[in-house]
């Protein structure tokens, strides 16, 4: 009995020894700032669904930007974002419109999806039409975002240097070939992919087709997660979790074998980026650092990405937080 005493107190002892931050070099840097649609209108989470129409419950303005347009990118870089997170969706006429909504009906005056709609109808309507906070009496952004929805182009070529991370709306593998072709056609517009997810089939397909690149789908980022979980104390980082980015929620972080900069060390080894988000509390993968309580969740030396919604908020309070470190 006392020699599987002694076995077990000396696994223990080798697990801490292989996992503890306490003897891991901090990564260099400093967090690194995710803009979720850019700046934008937000909107209370409970009670949320697919098909709510989050335009008809956003909370009280506190600016004038709406999200995937160029001004809402253009701002939220101002604020310290270092990527910003668009949406796309492939028309008929093989442009990419970026615009969040399955279907045009809820922000805009338009109807039908926004796939099946050519450019040409979708660069016509007001993407502001929608919103209220009132509950319709008034509608504050109506008439004033006519024309507003940008093409990935358009959002290339106004904001050069700059990096996106592309939403896949749909579940089209033609989307990812068509991006990938895009991509191929200008590649100076490479580096200003950051990463890609969203759909499973065009991620996939875009992952395949453009080398080098990052990203996820769900299935491959809870996978990731589980086998870490699963073995990641002995250091071996699975092969879902290598050369791609890692999502992480914020409350489950803690649990994660090394976390912070065991893990942090394990991951960039192994040609990941690691993205930090806020409380997971089930369906939604979208819940950012959005407040001073869930920049708690941001250890001191982390060095990834914050996923936030409102970039405007938190990435001045991540560059003063910094300053007093």
């Amino acid at each position: 009995m006392n020699r599987l005493v002694i076995v077990a107190a000396l696994f223990s002892a080798a697990v801490w020894l292989l996992n503890t931050s306490f003897l891991a070099t901090p990564p260099e840097g400093v967090p690194k700032i995710l803009a979720h649609r850019g700046i934008h209108q937000t909107y209370p989470k409970t009670g949320v669904g697919n098909d709510t129409c989050t335009a008809e419950i956003i909370e009280q303005p506190r600016h004038d930007h709406l999200e995937n347009t160029i001004a809402s990118m253009q701002a939220a870089f101002g604020a310290g974002a270092a990527v910003v997170e668009l949406d796309i969706h492939l028309t008929p006429d093989r442009q990419f419109a970026v615009f969040h909504d399955w279907t045009l009906d809820c922000r805009t005056e338009g109807k039908g999806v926004t796939e099946e709609t050519p450019i040409t109808v979708l660069k016509r309507l007001d993407i502001g039409y929608g919103y209220t906070a009132d509950g319709g009496k008034t509608f504050p952004f109506r008439g004033k975002a006519v024309g507003q929805m940008p093409t990935l182009e358009e959002v290339f070529a106004a904001l050069p240097d700059r990096q996106f991370l592309v939403n896949f709306k749909s579940r089209r593998a033609e989307e990812g070939a068509a991006l990938a072709a895009l991509l191929e056609t200008h590649p100076q517009w490479r580096d200003a992919v950051f990463g890609v997810y969203g759909g499973d089939r065009p991620t996939q397909e875009t992952l395949k087709r453009v080398a080098s690149m990052r990203g996820y789908d769900k299935g491959s980022a809870v996978g990731c997660l589980a086998r870490y979980v699963a073995y990641g104390w002995t250091g071996i980082v699975p092969p879902l979790c290598r050369n791609t980015l890692v999502i992480v929620p914020g409350n489950y972080a803690p649990w994660l074998w090394g976390w912070p900069d065991r893990f942090a060390q394990r991951l960039k080894s192994a040609g990941s980026e690691v993205i930090l988000f806020g409380r997971y509390q089930g369906g939604d993968f979208t819940t950012g650092i959005d407040s001073a309580e869930d920049l708690e969740l941001v250890p001191e030396t982390f060095s990834g990405y914050v996923w936030t919604n409102r970039a405007e908020t938190i990435g001045p309070m991540l560059a003063k937080r910094q300053r007093t470190f």
